[in-house]
């Protein structure tokens, strides 16, 4: 099977396809004036709980409030998620990152399950799985990984405060470029929960780590206010 990245930048816009067997699989397009929010993270408020969807709407400080099904709450599976009442009310506050961006009168999509990349790792709070990229195939070099990251959590104290993914980019680094990313990573859910202070009904409520539209921190690893204003740095 052979797969091919298209990818193509202008002033105005970037746009990317993903071709498979000479079939067009994926596009995505980004606009300049329009930059999307998926992987930003926010802290936002419950505003209205839908039993009858198992959902609910959450104020992020977007035009519309984002839409949150239980399953992307629930540390459960299936028919085992809990129901949306139980996980969640209304004024409740919530960490939760955009998996998908809003569209026409939608609003955008959430998750609880946060996940934060990096060159070398993907860090999630919210697990405790430690694991490599399947595209790193050399078992010597997995183990060597593996030992990284044991000696990296035990040193940090964090075996219980989130899960790793080494990214097929760790192949062959140094031992400390994923150490050092990964303790850096750990302390930023701490800092989105302990820096955000809602004051008023939008924006100021909510948080984002990484890239908000019209800002580019020169630091990958600032978490940024609504109102674009920097909280802390990693």
């Amino acid at each position: 099977m052979s797969e091919e990245i298209l990818i193509n930048i202008t002033p105005m816009e970037s746009r990317v396809a993903v071709v498979e067997n000479g079939v067009l699989q994926e596009v995505h397009v980004e606009r300049t004036l329009r930059r999307g929010i998926v992987g930003n993270i926010y802290r936002g408020r419950v505003v209205r709980v839908l039993p009858g969807m198992q959902a609910a709407f959450v104020d992020i400080g977007l035009a519309r409030a984002a839409f949150i099904h239980a399953a992307e709450i629930s540390q459960r599976e299936g028919a085992a998620v809990e129901s949306i009442n139980a996980l969640v009310r209304e004024g409740q506050t919530l960490v939760v990152q955009v998996t998908k961006d809003p569209i026409g009168t939608k609003g955008a999509r959430l998750t609880t399950h946060l996940s934060i990349p990096s060159r070398y790792l993907v860090y999630m709070p919210r697990t405790s799985h430690v694991g490599i990229s399947l595209k790193i195939e050399d078992e010597a070099e997995r183990e060597r990984l593996k030992a990284i990251m044991a000696r990296c959590v035990e040193s940090e104290g964090i075996e219980h405060e989130g899960g790793f993914i080494l990214r097929t980019a760790a192949e062959a680094v140094p031992r400390s470029r994923p150490g050092n990313h990964a303790a850096t990573r750990r302390a930023l859910p701490g800092k989105l929960g302990a820096s955000a202070s809602p004051t008023r009904k939008r924006n100021a409520n909510s948080i984002v780590i990484a890239e908000t539209p019209g800002t580019r921190p020169t630091n990958p690893w600032v978490a940024v206010n609504a109102d674009h204003s920097a909280i802390a740095a990693a």
